[in-house]
């Protein structure tokens, strides 16, 4: 875990007011009784904290290594308290339970590691503390704090602090996992929300647009071309010619995907064979020119006998975008991988990985929103539909990926079973035999 800025501004906060409550509790406590805590050396204690808390602004405003401040906050904490736990007697003054803050502190600001290692410490100094006033390696702050106490009963106090420490460590370190993992989860869910409400934009104007833009673009395409065939015509001019009709055929598959996006239109489903439909992609790209023999195929697609209850021209559209992805991250050529995996009777994954030149995390927050490319004269939107056609069967996609080391994008599509198969909507449904 990181530790941001705003760990330490809470941390140093919530230590003045802690120390702050301590400071009134042990004042109306010796109201009423002198034996407590001497007040004098305590208060020289409370003193030193407010300066440290004092420093530790300064250096939460002028040093930027907060990982670091944290530690030390954490470590001087626990040297104070085993000065309090001492002043007050030790075993007598039961001020030994304070070591479980700095723990809980560990387990928010810091990691797990740093949790447990700050449950040792403080298991050690009071260990250390307690068995030096025991076997009079340490003088007891005051002579009438001294009590007559079996080797025994130290040690059974001693093992019953370590075990609360230990077990306080435990219990915070599950908790703040727990709330991390959540707090991750959420951050996913809104990004998750985010970009389908531009797909969602993305559709509404995709129908509007295209539906003005195609028969349009139709009829200047066929114009060109007649012209082409039936005028005498320079070569700069038929060049010029084969521009115009090789853009308006980009400008015409741009509005097919936009019309895919915004209106998928009734699915006809069946037991769709994964293997067949991944051949018959490659075949597609093999004779365009896109698979070469620069490019090696690996993984277990071609042996796999996985089936999925779903629309096969809406896998064919998912492995094409994805293979053509891959294909273009490598340009110099490379292995794509295409397995597909049944782990539980839950779930299926269907993982396309490339060796390619990898991902950013810019590019990776990005890579699934509209109009974003990472490659020239890309149009951003066959990603769009893999994302699209997934959230239809109620899946999950995962992108593992860093620069000069690859993609992979891991697709996971739940099984459905035979009820979920009859009462499936046109676009969602799906089941794995």
């Amino acid at each position: 875990m990181k530790t941001q800025k705003k760990h330490i501004l809470w941390f140093i906060l919530i230590r003045l007011i802690a120390v702050t409550s301590i400071l009134v509790a042990v004042v109306i406590i010796q109201s009423s009784t002198t034996d407590f805590i001497p007040l004098i050396p305590f208060y020289y204690l409370v003193l030193l904290t407010y300066l440290m808390s004092l420093v530790y602004l300064c250096l939460y405003w002028w040093r930027k290594n907060y990982s670091l401040q944290a530690f030390l906050q954490i470590f001087v904490d626990l040297l104070l308290i085993t000065a309090l736990v001492y002043i007050s007697g030790g075993l007598t003054g039961g001020l030994y339970l304070l070591y479980v803050f700095p723990v809980i502190a560990a387990s928010i600001v810091l990691s797990s590691r740093a949790t447990y290692i700050t449950a040792g410490l403080a298991a050690v100094l009071f260990g250390f503390l307690v068995d030096g006033l025991y076997f009079g390696l340490i003088p007891y702050f005051s002579l009438d704090q001294h009590r007559e106490r079996s080797l025994g009963l130290v040690l059974f106090t001693i093992l019953v602090a370590w075990s609360l420490f230990i077990l306080i460590a435990v219990l915070a370190d599950r908790l703040t996992s727990s709330l991390r993992k959540a707090r991750e989860e959420l951050l996913l869910a809104q990004k998750e929300l985010e970009v389908k409400e531009r797909l969602a934009t993305a559709g509404r104007i995709a129908a509007q647009l295209a539906h003005e833009i195609r028969n349009p673009l139709a009829a200047i395409s066929g114009a060109v071309q007649f012209l082409k065939n039936e005028m005498p015509l320079h070569e700069d001019e038929k060049n010029l010619m084969e521009i115009v009709l090789k853009e308006s055929v980009r400008v015409s598959q741009s509005i097919e995907q936009f019309l895919d996006l915004a209106s998928p239109g009734k699915r006809v489903f069946s037991d769709v064979k994964l293997s067949e439909a991944v051949e018959e992609t490659l075949a597609l790209l093999r004779a365009s020119g896109d698979l070469d023999g620069s490019y090696r195929l690996a993984g277990n697609f071609s042996s796999s006998k996985l089936t999925y209850y779903g629309n096969a021209n809406q896998f064919k559209q998912v492995f094409w975008n994805l293979s053509r992805n891959a294909l273009k991250a490598m340009p110099e050529g490379g292995t794509l991988t295409v397995d597909f995996n049944k782990e539980n009777k839950k779930e299926i994954k269907i993982k396309f990985a490339d060796t390619g030149r990898g991902l950013r995390e810019e590019e990776k927050n990005h890579l699934f929103e509209p109009f974003f490319s990472r490659f020239e004269n890309g149009r951003g939107l066959g990603l769009v539909v893999v994302r699209r056609i997934v959230d239809d069967y109620d899946g999950k996609i995962q992108v593992n990926s860093a620069p000069g080391h690859g993609t992979e994008i891991i697709l996971t599509l739940p099984v459905r079973g035979p009820r979920q198969r009859q009462a499936g909507s046109d676009s969602r449904a799906g089941e794995v035999s």
